[in-house]
């Protein structure tokens, strides 16, 4: 293999959460961090984020039609972001990891559906970009999730071992790492969309900001054990989850206030990472890091410090990685894998067969 150079790389990720876009730069060869750049999260606007809500709900029944032009809305709302970022950063950016936003995947399935053009975003931008990661493992027999183990690993370097990453976003996943190395990645299931969904079905907000609410509420320890008998739970990895894995168990929360629903929404992401830590890993780690959206929820982080006594629990600010940033640079590392044609997920990751490069690669044709 040639001498693998140093770029600079954009990550940008939709989430399944539907808040908007995180947006992040590294300087990464694929194996190495050289240094962090610009973070950025840009909110939807309420239009186009009521189009997304729409088409995970009725994805079966779009046009094809419909479907495309809301990826090239998509799509315009980043090259938009790429924009801005190109006019306030000096340096110049040589790649994108584009993620897209997925609409619906059916792990077990090995079915994806995700919007967002990588070669119109290349021809806007002028950069050549990386897109379709998740189709890349799938195709190859994978499940498509969760991808940003790699990046994990390379985060850890320095960190006591076993360290385990666990990054709450709509829905939380794990990456554990070895003393000499070994690596087991999976998702873990319930994460923000459980305490978002009832939120906003509740009072309207798209959020439990700094988780207030669950603070002022009451645990119902009952309908948490029955959340808790899921089965994707005591699935053993590889798996991956889809943001409706765990819609139907979120019925268990009807007739409590809005507090106590989610306190104890909140208690069930808890008590759902402490399981997969005490059933799922080859040993208990050290360390555990927070990172993802729900890193940023203090009363969340406090429950799971309180359901995992035994462990040092930190988050991923503690070590100055911003928690919404990681999953962004996480996807420029996988560009840079892409480039220099280096895999990125594995049979103990996503279960793919054999080790897959991932991605699609779209060069500017302007």
């Amino acid at each position: 293999m040639d001498t693998l150079h140093p770029q600079k790389v954009l990550g940008l990720i939709s989430g399944s959460s539907l808040d908007g876009v995180n947006a992040a730069i590294i300087t990464t060869d694929g194996f190495d961090i050289f240094d962090f750049g610009l973070i950025s999260d840009i909110p939807y606007d309420d239009e186009l984020r009521e189009k997304l809500q729409f088409a995970h709900k009725n994805y079966q029944t779009i046009p094809n039609n419909e479907q495309k032009r809301l990826s090239n809305e998509l799509t315009e709302f980043h090259t938009q972001i790429v924009k801005e970022i190109q006019s306030s950063d000096t340096s110049k950016i040589d790649l994108i990891g584009f993620h897209g936003h997925t609409i619906v995947h059916k792990p077990e399935e090995h079915f994806i559906l995700d919007i967002g053009d990588g070669q119109m975003l290349a021809n806007s931008t002028g950069i050549k970009t990386v897109s379709r990661f998740r189709q890349s493992d799938i195709l190859s027999g994978g499940q498509g999730a969760p991808l940003s183990s790699v990046y994990h690993q390379a985060l850890s370097v320095s960190l006591p071992k076993p360290v385990v990453f666990v990054d709450i976003g709509g829905i939380s996943s794990l990456t554990w790492i070895g003393n000499n190395g070994e690596m087991l990645s999976f998702d873990i299931g319930p994460g923000n969309n459980i305490i978002n969904d009832w939120v906003l079905k509740h009072s309207g907000q798209h959020m439990d900001y700094n988780g207030t609410l669950a603070a002022l509420g009451n645990i119902h320890s009952e309908i948490v054990k029955q959340l808790l008998h899921h089965k994707f739970l005591a699935k053993h990895p590889p798996k991956a989850a889809d943001k409706s894995t765990f819609t139907e168990k979120s019925e268990h929360l009807e007739g409590l206030n809005l507090n106590d629903g989610a306190a104890t929404a909140t208690q069930f992401i808890a008590e759902a990472i402490a399981y997969s830590i005490a059933f799922h890993l080859p040993e208990p780690p050290k360390l555990l890091v927070l990172c993802g959206g729900g890193a940023l929820n203090p009363t969340l982080v406090r429950f799971i410090r309180r359901q995992l006594p035994e462990i040092e629990v930190k988050t991923s600010s503690d070590f100055n990685w911003h928690p919404q940033a990681i999953e962004a640079q996480a996807f420029a590392f996988l560009a840079a894998r892409r480039i220099n044609l280096i895999p990125s997920s594995y049979s103990f990751t996503t279960g793919v067969p054999n080790a897959c490069i991932c991605g699609e690669v779209f060069i500017p044709q302007i």
